[in-house]
């Protein structure tokens, strides 16, 4: 059955291709494109290729005012909007210390506020409805906890985690489906093909401790740059919550660790 589907990260690449695969498998799908990109049709596959299904909507996160607006416009078009995909938030990378308290309230702002004013937004019609679905884009943070300046991704990403089970655990009385999936290795790419970071404003802290600490930095960012995922990672990644979107109610999983280096011949049926 198709559904309509919400991506709110459509600006990354990750997230533009979740948008291309869900509108490939015959879904209609609302790209959420950031106010910072300049040409947002760029993003994605040609309106050619998917016609009307692949719909690019003005989306800022951050702001309560664009979010409202974003959802009830498609709910006036759509009637109703069956599934959220919410993306990965920035990696922050530097000594905790030379991170300000208003770039916290940010960081926190991309990874969990964010995900909180669009659910608010959506959820009162799926509770009505008694049905729906919540997909949720996780790094897989085994290998970032504890490690030096990554420190604030890895509590980024605990957060973001305990928040998706916390929505399952009390949503699913209501119908209200929801699916964590762990994308591999640390990171997904960002807008652009690096990793999409945030560095600390406290510029005189950082080279403190890089006297103290030196090369730290430049070991950080190999290993940033070691678990950025490849194009066919992405597309493995997209085609897999693809594939838990259009799997019927009741058959959705908690929680998916797509590998990979899988391809779509690998995986079982249903996926």
């Amino acid at each position: 059955m198709s559904q309509i589907v919400l991506v709110t990260g459509a600006s990354s690449d990750l997230g533009a291709a979740i948008a291309d695969a869900l509108a490939g498998a015959g879904h209609t799908v609302y790209a959420g494109i950031g106010p910072a990109v300049v040409h947002p049709a760029e993003l994605l596959a040609e309106p050619s290729v998917h016609g009307p299904r692949l719909r690019p909507i003005s989306l800022d996160v951050a702001d309560q005012r664009s979010v409202s607006t974003a959802v009830e416009s498609i709910l006036a078009e759509a009637g109703r909007i069956d599934a959220v995909v919410h993306a990965v938030g920035p990696v922050p990378r530097g000594p905790l210390e030379s991170f300000t308290p208003y770039q916290l309230a940010q960081i926190y702002d991309a990874h969990v506020l964010s995900t909180q004013r669009v659910n608010r937004c959506v959820l009162p019609r799926m509770r009505e409805r008694q049905e729906g679905l919540l997909v949720w884009v996780v790094p897989a943070n085994r290998e970032a906890e504890g490690a030096p300046y990554l420190a604030l991704h890895s509590e980024a990403v605990t957060m973001i985690d305990h928040l998706a089970a916390s929505y399952a655990r009390e949503l699913t009385e209501f119908g209200v489906e929801t699916t964590i999936v762990v994308v591999p290795g640390l990171f997904a790419p960002g807008a652009g093909p690096a990793v999409r970071t945030v560095h600390p404003d406290d510029a005189e802290t950082v080279q403190a401790y890089e006297g103290r600490y030196p090369g730290l930095v430049r070991r950080v960012d190999s290993k940033l740059a070691e678990h950025t995922l490849t194009g066919a990672e992405v597309a493995v990644m997209a085609q897999a919550i693809a594939a838990v979107v259009g799997s019927p109610q009741g058959s959705r999983p908690l929680r998916i660790a797509p590998d990979r280096h899988s391809s779509a011949a690998d995986r079982p049926a249903g996926w």
